[in-house]
Formats: structure tokens, C-alpha cells, sequence
């Protein structure tokens, strides 16, 4: 079932005070909400001044309901159109949730797109299943991405996916326990030195990413023996405790169902071959 869910694109919001990093020092940096038209999925991840930094177009909804409708029933992959405002008649595409719902835009549209602009979401995609895999749990993922990652079934039976990088579970942070279909978990990447010690240097936004020892099925927390697989949806460093790289998750379950395979780059950008 698609259904059509009415968002806009969100403005940005300030509580009129600082955060406290995980140095102990006073932060002001921008980030989550509105459109950042110079930051897209597929680029870098950790270049910006910038915390929880969310790509492209931020949408939402100013009614709470609604916005929590939004958030659960968007899936990576889902198409938007713009129905009003300069950019009426652009189409997108959901590519992360965080605190709101993450389209990727064409250039020239992310140009002149302007908060409070008018989105028609096309959520399809919570309830999947795979056939093949019946005991792995499907979150947030489109059909249309789900056609476009290259998985394959192996010889022993098990799902094999192209990552960008393996999280091992001491990274995981804020977005534990929360619902496997919201929003997101940050790996705690606050420090430049853990960054290049598991080798995270090169990560970039939309990369299809491994989290090991990490249960997502039925909300998200530590397991042993099992994994998620997730997509990079908002950059930074991510300055305070406990958070850093938000990760979608699109499916879960246990270690020995997946193979997970180390590629050069594994991003949603060349599998849904966004437009420019």
C-alpha cells in the first residue's frame, strides 16, 4: 500500500542557548532542520562545522500526530513532490530519518526551496518482508531500494550485502531503545581519534553501513550474535555525549543469516542513481 502523506519543509529552531561538548566546552554549530543545500547524500561525513547535520531537504509536520505518522511510515527510497513554491513539481527521494524525514533533492531545486514549502510523501515500504529471509526484520526500507542494493542469496543460504563500514556495539549511542522505525541510532563519533581507529575516516552520508552485536528488530538495543544493517542519515562529529553518525535501520537479525561484504563504497546515491 503507498500512501501520500502532506509535509513541508522545516525551519530551523534555536532555544537561545549553547550545548555542552564532549570536551566539556560551550557549542553553537548548526545542524538539524531546514535545507542545506550544499551538503548531499553521498557526500563526506565528517568535514562539516556542523552537529547531527541533516542533508538536503528536512520535512515534517507542525502537528505532532501527523509528524509521527510521517516519521514511521517513511521509507528509504520513498519518492516526494513538491506541490507548491518555486520548486512545485521537483521530485526527491527519503534517503535518512533523524528528527525528521531526509530528502534528497536536484540541485537546482534544493536552490530555491524554502522552509514552510508544501511535500507530498509517497510512503511505502513498513510491513516488508523477505520471502527468502522470513526471520529478518525489515525497517524503513523501500521496495525501491530494497530492488536497487545489490543482495544476493549464498550457497549456505545466508543474505549477502556490500557495507561501507563495520560498527562494533561500544560505538552505538542515543537512539537505543527508541523504535526500530524511528528516526535514528548515532555511533559516537565525537572524537577525531576514534574516527581513524575504526578506520571511519572516508564515511560518507547514505553509506549502507554493518552494526554488530545490535538487536533492531523490535526496537534497538545490544544482543549478542545479532546485527543490523543501516544507512548513514545526518553527518558531524556530533560533539555531545552519547551521539554522533545517525544510522537508519533497514533490517536486523541474527549475525549468522547475514554476509556482511567490505566494498569501496556502498552508498544509496549510486543505487538509486539520484539525479544531480
Amino acid at each position: 500500500m503507498v500512501l501520500g502523506i502532506q509535509a513541508a519543509v522545516s525551519h530551523p529552531t534555536w532555544s537561545g542557548s549553547y550545548a555542552i561538548d564532549d570536551y566539556g566546552r560551550p557549542m553553537l554549530l548548526p545542524g538539524m532542520s531546514g535545507v542545506v543545500a550544499n551538503v548531499r547524500v553521498g557526500d563526506a561525513v565528517f568535514p562539516w562545522a556542523a552537529d547531527h547535520l541533516e542533508p538536503g531537504v528536512s520535512a515534517g509536520c507542525d502537528d505532532r500526530g501527523r509528524h509521527q505518522a510521517l516519521q514511521f511510515l517513511a521509507c528509504l527510497g520513498n519518492t516526494v513532490r513538491v506541490v507548491g513554491g518555486p520548486a512545485a513539481g521537483a521530485v526527491g527521494t527519503v534517503v535518512g530519518k533523524h528528527a525528521f524525514v531526509l530528502v534528497d533533492f536536484p540541485q537546482a531545486a534544493l536552490d530555491v526551496l524554502a522552509p514552510g514549502d508544501p511535500l507530498l510523501v509517497r510512503a511505502h515500504g513498513q510491513g516488508l518482508r523477505l520471502s527468502e529471509f522470513p526471520e529478518i526484520a525489515i525497517r524503513s526500507l523501500s521496495p525501491a531500494l530494497l530492488r536497487a542494493l545489490p543482495l544476493q542469496r549464498t550457497d549456505e543460504g545466508r543474505l549477502r550485502i556490500d557495507v561501507a563500514l563495520e560498527i562494533p556495539a561500544q560505538l552505538m549511542g542515543a537512539g537505543l531503545g527508541m523504535s526500530s522505525e524511528w528516526a535514528n541510532c548515532d555511533v559516537m563519533f565525537t572524537h577525531r581519534d576514534t574516527v581513524e581507529r575504526f578506520g571511519a575516516e572516508g564515511l560518507r552520508l547514505g553509506d549502507v553501513v554493518v552494526m554488530h552485536d545490535q538487536d533492531h528488530r523490535f526496537g534497538r538495543g545490544y544482543r549478542k550474535g545479532m546485527c543490523a544493517i543501516g544507512v548513514v542519515a545526518h553527518g558531524g562529529y556530533g560533539g555531545l555525549p552519547g551521539h554522533g553518525t545517525g544510522v537508519v535501520t533497514i533490517m536486523s537479525g541474527r549475525r549468522e543469516q547475514f554476509e556482511p561484504v567490505l566494498v569501496e563504497r556502498a552508498n544509496v546515491r549510486d543505487y538509486l542513481d539520484l539525479p544531480e
